[in-house]
């Protein structure tokens, strides 16, 4: 085997991380170099060219502007606080009612944005200066905020799952969408039990109990938002649409809420929606074109077979495989935002997965749970960098009461990673 594309493709990509280059240069000029140890110079950049443009070329693709473009619509459609009334209408009398608020909200408005940051930003906004003029820890509220903020990542619809579906040759986005949800609500349910115990030991407030009159409102106000995924799962279940179609969909439906319905935009704030959606999106898709050079890149020097063979050495033993793939993801999302991880390290992983019989569904709500976690934790954690500024705490305060969410964040993941049964069962009952 030859070493030398291995060793310069690694060696410069985390060196060039290590002082601070953006990653998409980082994965380019890493690539290039890689493929220069065996062609020549003028014929890696060609290869790299090619690699990037035929990466985008994709219908699939299509899905994450549109479902980007919804997200931000939402964002700034008075959406976020109609689900929180309607999460405190959910939490009811449970003890620390407030914190599993937020959780809720988190979990219904990531679902329906598909964006943690988002989630994290907006529900933090609203919920923090609550949480704190009612007693709560600002650092404890803060980290109820920033645990929960990337559960919508897993329940349906998913950028992430969109990208992974595409870096692992195709894989049913329907299938992944419908693996996530079970996964997603376990999380979501795991960090409300430890805010239940944690909120009864300080004596936390709970809120007098909602009239029906109240419970009524916050249904019929929140109700057309969380319709959205009923329309789209609906749609894509029921061969309506395809989900690259429901992205478009989502886009309409959002558009007649923000502007029709709840009037919280109007069509002058739409150019700088539209200007925010292509920003983020071309970053997003400089990544994945980059990300698809460095996959190939890996293909051809043999990464994944010098992976496999690496793991098979130390254990032919898929449990422990498995954990030491999860130690390996939850180092790398310490460092790395989860798109660029998703697209690097799938095609190094799944097949040595794929070798002992795991199915592709499976790995991928694996892979994106190990990311969620990442996106929490120093250095790199952009939800916690994002909880923290919104709450105006330093990240030092906030990581001890994150201790206990990260544990039941990682007892959730090894769950959802040995017993495939709470990712597949629905896929598999609807055929897939």
């Amino acid at each position: 085997m030859d070493w030398l594309p291995i060793v310069v493709l690694f060696a410069s990509f985390f060196g060039m991380l290590a002082i601070g280059v953006p990653i998409v240069y980082a994965i380019g000029l890493s690539t290039l170099a890689s493929i220069a140890t065996q062609l020549p110079f003028l014929a890696a950049l060609a290869v790299v060219s090619q690699k990037l443009a035929s990466g985008l070329d994709s219908f699939t693709l299509l899905a994450i502007p549109f479902f980007i473009l919804s997200g931000n619509i939402m964002n700034h459609g008075g959406i976020a606080r109609r689900l929180i009334g309607l999460a405190k209408v959910i939490g009811g009398r449970l003890p620390g009612s407030l914190a599993h608020c937020n959780i809720l909200a988190n979990m219904l408005f990531g679902a329906i944005s598909g964006s943690a940051v988002a989630s994290a930003a907006a529900m933090g906004g609203v919920m923090h200066p609550q949480q704190t003029k009612e007693g709560y820890d600002p650092a404890f509220a803060t980290a109820v905020n920033i645990s929960s903020a990337p559960t919508g990542l897993l329940i349906p619809p998913s950028n992430t799952l969109i990208v992974y579906s595409l870096v692992s040759g195709g894989t049913s986005i329907a299938a992944l969408f419908l693996a996530g949800y079970v996964p997603g609500i376990l999380l979501g349910l795991a960090l409300m039990v430890v805010v239940t115990f944690i909120a009864a030991r300080r004596g936390y407030p709970r809120p007098p109990r909602p009239t029906l009159g109240e419970i009524g409102c916050a249904v019929w106000e929140a109700g057309p938002s969380v319709f959205l995924i009923v329309i789209i799962m609906g749609g894509i279940l029921g061969g309506v649409f395809t989900p690259t179609e429901a992205s478009a969909v989502a886009v309409v439906y959002t558009l007649l809420l923000a502007l029709v319905l709840y009037r919280e935009i109007g069509v002058r704030d739409l150019p700088a929606i539209l200007l925010e959606s292509v920003v983020t999106t071309s970053i997003v898709l400089l990544l994945i074109g980059a990300s698809m050079g460095m996959s190939w890149a890996m293909s051809n020097a043999d990464v994944p077979f010098l992976i496999l063979d690496l793991l098979q050495s130390i254990s032919d033993n898929p449990i422990v495989i498995l954990l030491i793939i999860n130690i390996l993801l939850l180092i790398i999302g310490t460092f790395m935002d989860m798109t660029p991880a998703v697209l690097i390290f799938t095609p190094i992983f799944l097949p040595v997965v794929m070798e002992f019989g795991m199915d592709p569904i499976h790995f991928g709500i694996v892979m994106v749970l190990n990311m969620c976690i990442g996106i929490c934790t120093p250095p790199v954690g952009s939800v916690l960098f994002v909880g923290c500024s919104v709450s105006k705490l330093p990240i030092n305060r906030v990581i001890k009461p994150m201790l206990p969410f990260y544990a039941v964040m990682v007892l959730v993941l090894a769950l959802v990673t040995y017993i495939p049964q709470i990712s597949m069962a629905i896929p598999r009952a609807l055929g897939y």
